[in-house]
């Protein structure tokens, strides 16, 4: 009975019971109260987020980490895709009206306040949390690898492995461009051949690289016994069930939280941006939680930059290919003054958030200075086109003086880029 109990399949079942309530009202068509909704929802979605990173974890044996991440990455966010992806539609059903215009706006503000949300509170929080995590912790075998404690204010930090170099380095290259996107005041499909073309590039790096050795625990670990042909075939109907349960739970799960932020009178447009990503960047912040968790917070980063990465070249490249598709014709789609300056504002905060990151390292004060720089920009009077136009400043102010006196570990990211291209990086824990 014991042996039972302890079986590593049993967080298995118990996981996959998280998601059949939400799964069996949606089949039933039972409709529920908007609380029970975003309930049962959100429950299913956390059960989904397990799954996903026990089947990230276990691909890393047959393929390279980057890879498994990626794919782990695509998943997490995908209902953000799918939220872009119908303003994107709605703004090409009827072109030139002013319900198009909205609609294109919000494809922009959306996409914009999830790629702000990611690295505001994604990156900062999980860096807090591992430090944290890692000084309260008593057992010296299960404390992070990766964070050091280094004297002065705030000053103990998370060590990236060198691996994450490609996925900093494609990142940057795609935040750079970005800064040239609203000069034409659209998404036009020149954007979509250099940013897609950017992240396809990303991943055939990323499957060349070997697949890494990992001492694994629990499920994992379990999984990683089967023999390969059955493996593969776990890895991925974990990750098919997964990415269906999200894509059925986290709709219902960001409307019941639109509609509860509204009954609680915040404004349309504040919700579409910020809360609405919130919602749906949920499983993305649940597995990066689990791999802290598992003292694994150089996975978790890679996690949390492949996302950045995705979302960054992807979501904004695919965004004129749903609009034409709409339109029926090839067209760019619009972007009002404030768009343009929430691009801005968002490729300069990514481009502050990876200078800190050259060195291939993040402390407390970093991750606190990326924190409150966007907490402050969600006070209302920031919204106004001249404000995000400040805050871009501050960001690149910032990051170029950050690279100006780290530029010996820039070129170091680089040449770790350029050895790992080249085969000549062995793979690293």
């Amino acid at each position: 009975m014991r042996d039972r109990l302890s079986h590593p399949l049993l967080p298995v079942a118990v996981v996959l019971s998280l998601t059949f309530p939400w799964l069996l009202v949606r089949a039933s068509g039972y409709l529920v109260g908007l609380y029970p909704q975003v309930a049962l929802a959100g429950v299913s979605i956390l059960g989904a987020a397990f799954l996903l990173a026990w089947a990230a974890e276990t691909a890393e044996k047959d393929v390279s980490r980057s890879f498994a991440i990626a794919v782990l990455a695509v998943l997490a966010v995908a209902p953000e895709y799918a939220v872009d992806a119908l303003y994107a539609w709605e703004a090409g059903v009827a072109p030139g009206s002013p319900a198009s215009t909205e609609a294109a706006d919000l494809a922009v503000a959306n996409m914009t306040g999830a790629n702000r949300i990611l690295i505001g509170i994604g990156w900062s929080a999980i860096a807090i949390f591992t430090v944290y995590r890692a000084i309260k912790s008593t057992n010296a075998k299960t404390r992070d690898p990766n964070v050091e404690e280094v004297d002065g204010f705030l000053a103990d930090r998370v060590r990236l492995d060198q691996g994450l170099s490609l996925e900093i380095v494609f990142l940057f290259a795609a935040t750079l461009y970005a800064f040239f996107i609203p000069v034409t005041g659209s998404i036009a499909i020149h954007d979509m051949v250099v940013l897609v073309g950017l992240y396809a590039l990303y991943i055939v790096f990323a499957i060349r690289a070997p697949s890494e050795e990992e001492e694994h625990i629990g499920v994992p670990a379990y999984l990683q016994s089967f023999p390969k042909s059955n493996r593969i075939i776990t890895v991925l109907s974990l990750f098919a069930f997964s990415g269906f349960v999200i894509f059925a739970a986290v709709e219902p799960f960001a409307h019941g939280l639109e509609e509860i932020g509204l009954h609680l009178g915040i404004p349309p447009f504040l919700m579409i941006q910020w809360v609405a990503p919130l919602a749906s960047e949920t499983p993305e912040f649940v597995i990066v939680t689990l791999l802290v968790m598992k003292a694994r917070s150089s996975a978790s980063f890679n996690a949390l930059i492949s996302s950045k990465l995705n979302q960054w070249t992807l979501l904004i490249g695919t965004l004129v290919v749903v609009y034409s598709v709409s339109l029926g014709y090839y067209g760019a789609l619009p972007m009002g003054q404030r768009q343009m300056g929430e691009i801005w504002l968002t490729a300069a905060q990514s481009y502050f958030a990876l200078s800190l990151l050259v060195d291939l390292r993040i402390s407390v004060r970093e991750a606190l200075a990326l924190l409150i720089l966007f907490v402050v920009q969600l006070y209302p009077m920031f919204h106004e086109f001249e404000w995000l136009l400040v805050f871009t400043g501050i960001y690149m102010v910032l990051g170029t003086a950050l690279l100006i006196q780290r530029r010996a570990h820039l070129l170091a990211l680089v040449g770790f880029v350029r050895e790992r291209i080249n085969g000549e990086m062995t793979a690293k824990a």
